[in-house]
C-alpha cells in the first residue's frame, strides 16, 4: 500500500491541471480572436489545427525524454515526489542522483519529464475544450433547419471529439504506467502508439471541419487507390510498432552498418526472445538477461519491414499525383519517405544521434497524419461512376483512334 501510495501521489494533481489551463489559455484566445468573425466549423477547423499542432510537439518532446533517458526523472506520478515541480524536490532528487551519479534521476531529466507533463495536460485541456465546444455547436445547429441558410452540419460529427477525448485519457494512463512500471517495454511502445492514434482522430476532426465549413465531401477514388490508401496506412502502423519495440528495448545499435548487418545479410538472430511481448526491460520474462541476437532480431525485423513500407509509400505517393486533390499529400508523402530513410540511415551509420532519432519519430507520427489525411478527403467511388468514367475514356481513345486514321 506505501509502494502503491509513492508511485502514484495524486497530492499535485491540482497543481498539474492548474499549469495544463494556463498552458491551454494561450491558444485559445489566440485562436479565439483570430477567428471571432467566422462561423462555428471554421473557429473549430482552427483549434483543432492547433491541437493537431502542438499534439505533433508533444509528440516529439515525448520522444526526447525518451531518448535522454528523462522518463525515470520523475519516479513518481503525476508530480516529482509528491510535489508539483522539481524545484520542490531538490532535496530528494540531489540524494537519488548522489546514490547513482549516472542513474535516471537528475535535475535536467526530472525537468524534461515535468515539462513533458505541464505540455500533455495542456494538451488535454485543449481536447477537452473541443470536444465542449462541438458538443454545444452541433446541438445549436441540430435546431436550425437546412433551409435557414444554416452550414452543413452532417459533418459536424460530436463523437470524434468526445472519442479522442476519451482517448486522450487512456493515452494519459499509459503516460503514468510508463513511469510507475519502469520503462516496461510493451507499456511504453502502446504509449507511442497511443500518441499516433491521437494525432489520426485530431487530423480527422480537422479534415472534417474543414469539408464542413466549405460544405463539401470527400472526393471520389478509384477502389485500387482506396485500398492502396488502407493497406498502407496498416503497413506504417505496423512498422511504427516495431520502430517502438526498437526504441523501447534499445536495440538501434543491434546493427550499426548498411545494408548488411554484423558483416551478414542474416545475422544470429532471436526472434523468440525479441518479440516476447510481456517481459521487463533487458530480461526475459523468466528474467534472464536478454540476449544480444534478441536485440539483433527486433532491429532486423524493423529494417526488413522498412523496405516494404518505403516502396508501398513511393508506389502509392505516383498514384495519388494523377488526382488533384491529393497532390499535396502525395508531395508529403514522398518527402517524409525520403527523410524516414535519411535518418534510419543517420541512427545505424552515426550511432543513434539525439537529433536523427527524434527526427525519425516525428517523420513516422507525420507520415501517419497525412495518410489519414488523405484518407479523410477520398472515398470510395461508386462502381457506375467508375463504369462510366470508363466508358468516356473509351469514347475519346476511339475517336483518337480514328481522327488518327483519317
Amino acid at each position: 500500500m506505501d509502494t502503491t501510495s509513492s508511485l502514484y501521489d495524486l497530492t499535485p494533481i491540482a497543481w498539474l491541471m492548474a499549469a495544463g489551463v494556463l498552458i491551454a489559455l494561450g491558444p485559445l484566445v489566440w485562436v479565439w480572436r483570430r477567428n471571432a468573425g467566422a462561423g462555428p466549423a471554421r473557429r473549430l477547423h482552427a483549434l483543432t489545427v492547433l491541437t493537431l499542432f502542438l499534439t505533433f510537439d508533444l509528440t516529439l518532446f515525448g520522444a526526447f525524454t525518451r531518448l535522454t533517458d528523462s522518463g525515470l526523472g520523475c519516479p513518481d506520478w503525476p508530480g516529482c515526489y509528491g510535489n508539483a515541480s522539481p524545484h520542490g524536490a531538490r532535496h530528494e532528487i540531489a540524494m537519488a542522483q548522489s546514490a547513482q551519479p549516472t542513474g535516471p534521476v537528475t535535475h535536467s531529466k526530472a525537468w524534461v519529464e515535468m515539462v513533458h507533463r505541464y505540455l500533455a495536460t495542456g494538451v488535454g485541456v485543449l481536447i477537452l475544450t473541443l470536444a465542449g465546444a462541438t458538443w454545444i455547436v452541433r446541438r445549436r445547429q441540430s435546431r436550425i433547419p437546412p433551409e435557414k441558410g444554416a452550414e452543413h452540419h452532417a459533418t459536424l460529427s460530436a463523437w470524434w471529439p468526445a472519442f479522442t477525448l476519451v482517448w486522450v485519457c487512456l493515452q494519459g494512463a499509459f503516460g503514468a504506467l510508463t513511469v510507475t512500471w519502469k520503462l516496461f517495454p510493451a507499456i511504453v511502445t502502446l504509449h507511442l502508439l497511443g500518441a499516433v492514434v491521437l494525432l489520426a482522430l485530431l487530423c480527422i476532426q480537422a479534415v472534417h471541419y474543414r469539408q464542413a465549413a466549405a460544405d463539401r465531401l470527400p472526393i471520389p477514388v478509384s477502389p485500387a487507390l482506396r485500398n492502396g490508401l488502407i493497406a498502407t496506412t496498416v503497413l506504417l502502423v505496423l512498422q511504427i510498432a516495431l520502430g517502438g519495440w526498437v526504441s523501447t528495448n534499445y536495440a538501434v545499435l543491434a546493427c550499426t552498418q548498411f545494408p548488411t548487418c554484423q558483416d551478414s545479410w542474416w545475422p544470429p538472430m532471436n526472434f523468440a526472445q525479441g518479440f516476447e511481448i510481456w517481459r521487463h526491460l533487458g530480461v526475459t520474462g523468466e528474467g534472464q538477461p536478454l540476449d544480444f541476437s534478441a536485440l539483433t532480431a527486433i532491429h532486423y525485423a524493423h529494417r526488413l519491414m522498412a523496405y516494404a513500407v518505403f516502396v508501398a509509400l513511393g508506389v502509392l505517393a505516383w498514384r495519388m499525383r494523377r488526382v488533384d486533390t491529393l497532390r499535396p499529400q502525395a508531395r508529403w508523402l514522398a518527402g517524409l519517405a525520403l527523410l524516414q530513410l535519411a535518418t534510419g540511415l543517420g541512427n545505424v551509420l552515426l550511432g543513434w544521434p539525439l537529433a536523427a532519432a527524434v527526427l525519425h519519430t516525428g517523420g513516422a507520427a507525420a507520415l501517419a497524419v497525412v495518410l489519414t489525411w488523405a484518407l479523410c478527403e477520398s472515398r470510395r467511388a461508386p462502381a457506375a461512376r467508375i463504369a462510366h468514367a470508363s466508358e468516356n475514356t473509351a469514347g475519346r481513345n476511339n475517336n483518337s483512334q480514328r481522327k488518327a486514321a483519317a
